[in-house]
């Protein structure tokens, strides 16, 4: 077994076990923005108080949470523990940078927009989640399929302009993280090819827009239709 803890401590089995819990929450937040999308679905927010009941008492779906919440906690530390080891091993700057004509700029502030997103994941755990399993001070309505209206409360929240604005800034740091993020997943795990590198680079970009644009897409609706 020393090998494997040996490996894991390493700088590559931190790089590692980062790809596995990147790409892991990468499919997470497919699922997450079909069943959030239920929100535009017309009908008074039924379907999406469905989907937020089974979020949170399906056996398996709750299994899985467990797992992310874990996922989401070591992905964030060995990002950190990268941080300090790189810093570590390059304690003064260059004199002279080219950093731009070398990488993206993404991929040289993944630190800064993995803490962005960290604090905007708490930030939404606090509004929605913490409220919806253990109330938190705001009183649930029942909708018509006797389950609380979760609905009511996201319409409420995306109301206030600072709120939308801070999404907005956290999505915004989702998509560039998930730019360099995804392909550089692919690349540590070592499935990288000249045949299909390209291809994984364009679906990177591709889900880096799309997703957060689709998170996004909800504040804004709401903000400016529903009022």
């Amino acid at each position: 077994m020393s090998w494997i803890t040996d490996t894991l401590g390493s700088s590559i089995g931190k790089k590692l076990l980062m790809s596995l819990t990147g790409l892991f929450l990468i499919l997470f937040l497919v699922i997450h923005l079909i069943g959030n999308l239920s929100i535009f679905s017309g009908d008074g927010g039924l379907a999406f108080n469905s989907y937020a009941v089974f979020m949170t008492s399906f056996p398996l779906i709750k299994a899985v949470s467990y797992l992310l919440y874990f996922s989401i906690l070591l992905h964030a530390f060995y990002a950190f523990m990268l941080w300090i080891l790189n810093r570590k091993a390059r304690p003064v700057r260059y004199a002279v940078e080219h950093a731009n004509q070398n990488s993206s700029w993404a991929s040289r502030s993944m630190t800064l927009l993995g803490s962005l997103i960290f604090i905007f994941l708490i930030m939404h755990l606090k509004d929605f989640w913490w409220q919806f399993k253990f109330g938190g001070g705001y009183e649930f309505e029942i909708d018509a399929n006797g389950n609380r209206d979760l609905y009511k409360l996201v319409i409420l929240q995306f109301q206030y302009t600072y709120v939308v604005i801070a999404y907005l800034i956290g999505l915004t740091a989702l998509a560039f993280h998930l730019w360099h993020g995804f392909q550089s997943a692919f690349q540590t795990l070592g499935l990288n090819h000249d045949r299909y590198t390209p291809a994984i680079r364009f679906l990177g970009i591709l889900y880096a827009v799309v997703v957060p644009l689709g998170f996004a897409s909800m504040p804004v609706y709401i903000y400016f239709f529903m009022k």
